[in-house]
């Protein structure tokens, strides 16, 4: 995000860089913040708060973009090695994990951040126009990515590990309390946190009276975005007989604080801000190892019954931070439910997005549409566009965006490709998981299945 944008967390994050993809707040929203080491004293004093910073108004002309990658060293399954990664990303490495660091942006403004698992992510900046954020963020991906080809370090084409198995190299205590809370509901948690990789799209919250449609339509259209670009079919050297394996590893590792809401109806702000102080704390943070308290939610710390302090802000952004649902809310809107994809295709699940939220007829168009898949989340990690339903909403979303997106100016290529796609695999419903790579196994091939049993949301393959 830009400096002093407002937007939760309003401290760095963990890996040493502030959250960069995020939407500049739009002049004259709200009154000033509360400092952040001021004490909370109640549940409607902390929903409160949750619901002026987590959505912000305004015409939506802003775009960003996380992409993370998987990194494959020559041997693919030998061990990741965090030293020769941060050599790697030598002045770019995050000040945290290497003292001393300038952690500088790369030269178009992105900035570079190293998850659990040694997966390098790249955040763009925010920036007006999906063509100026694509040459952006292909110039930033090519600088990176040839500095760790220097290094012997390829992307992994899959968003899921296939071959190792979860392995944590980061030392952080978020990332140590992370794993042990997750622990406790079975090992998908170090999975979805060390052996995964996602496109994060960042879109404008928009004009008050258009948010409510927004934030709908963007979750209506999860399942089938997460149908057509599912591309995890094997984790830790099984194919898995789920299509995105990633996103099954996350609907699994925690629940409460990764599963998509049951309802998108009424008003996001108050449902979101319940949502955040009815969550469980992750941890909460000390001067030496942080602590996992157990099914000690944000309003039972608020409440005093946490021994120690009261909350403050500062905890309250945190606590937002260790929230991890498909659609999340930090001033702009973060989409976090699409596999990570191979080469250039990254723009693709932007394009679709950028054009299918443009305008608000579109919108409620996409809201039509995507009715008979709502909540069809599991369906589509395991089946992808297999489910027939799913299928059928694609092949109109698709098309829909195809007809749209020339309005927004796209970079040369970008909708030719988006079209071929279309044309191709989605109306032939299929996905990148369908199309094995070079050394993976077939469909139905010798490796064992992995079992992944997200919470249900809805019945089975129709």
């Amino acid at each position: 995000m830009l400096p002093d944008a407002g937007i939760v967390p309003a401290v760095p994050g963990p890996e040493g860089a502030r959250a960069h993809s995020g939407i500049p707040v739009q002049a004259g929203q709200g009154a000033e913040r509360p400092a952040a080491g001021t004490e909370l004293r109640s549940r409607a004093e902390a929903e409160a708060y949750v619901a002026s910073v987590c959505f912000k108004h305004g015409p939506p002309r802003y775009l960003g973009v996380e992409l993370e990658w998987l990194l494959r060293p020559a041997r693919p399954a030998d061990p990741a090695d965090l030293a020769d990664l941060l050599g790697a990303l030598g002045p770019h490495a995050p000040a945290p994990l290497v003292p001393g660091s300038p952690a500088a942006p790369l030269p178009h403004g992105s900035v570079v951040t190293v998850e659990p698992g040694g997966q390098v992510e790249l955040a763009s900046p925010p920036i007006a126009g999906l063509g100026p954020l694509v040459a952006a963020v292909e110039a930033d991906s090519a600088a990176l990515h040839a500095r760790l080809a220097a290094r012997g370090l390829s992307p992994e084409p899959r968003a899921a590990d296939p071959v190792r198995p979860a392995r944590r190299l980061l030392q952080l205590p978020r990332y140590r309390a992370m794993e042990r809370a997750f622990d406790r509901f079975g090992p998908h948690g170090r999975s979805g946190m060390c052996s995964t990789s996602a496109v994060q799209v960042a879109l404008d919250a928009g004009e008050r009276t258009e948010l409510p449609a927004r934030w709908a339509a963007l979750h209506d259209l999860g399942p089938v975005l997460v149908a057509a670009f599912a591309n995890s079919p094997l984790l830790h050297g099984r194919r898995t007989g789920w299509k995105s394996s990633r996103l099954a590893a996350w609907l699994a590792l925690d629940p409460a604080r990764t599963a998509p809401p049951p309802s998108v109806d009424g008003d996001p702000a108050g449902a979101w801000a319940e949502r955040v102080v009815d969550t469980p704390l992750l941890c909460v943070r000390g001067a030496g190892e942080w602590t996992t308290p157990e099914g000690v939610t944000f309003a039972d710390w608020v409440e005093g019954r946490l021994d120690g302090r009261r909350p403050t802000v500062a905890d309250l952004e945190y606590h937002i931070s260790t929230l991890f649902p498909p659609v999340r809310p930090r001033g702009f809107l973060e989409v976090r439910y699409v596999d990570g994809q191979q080469g250039a295709d990254w723009a693709l699940p932007v394009a679709v997005l950028a054009a299918l939220t443009a305008r608000p007829a579109v919108v409620d168009r996409v809201r039509e549409i995507c009715a008979p898949t709502r909540l069809r989340w599991t369906s589509a990690a395991r089946h992808g566009l297999e489910d027939r339903v799913l299928a059928a909403a694609a092949a109109e979303v698709f098309a829909l965006a195809c007809a749209e997106l020339p309005a927004l100016d796209p970079p040369p290529g970008l909708l030719s490709r988006l079209v071929e796609v279309t044309e191709r695999r989605v109306a032939a419903g299929r996905c990148p998981a369908d199309d094995p790579l070079p050394g993976e196994p077939p469909a139905g091939g010798p490796l064992e299945t992995l079992e992944i049993i997200p919470s249900p949301t809805e019945g089975a393959l129709p």
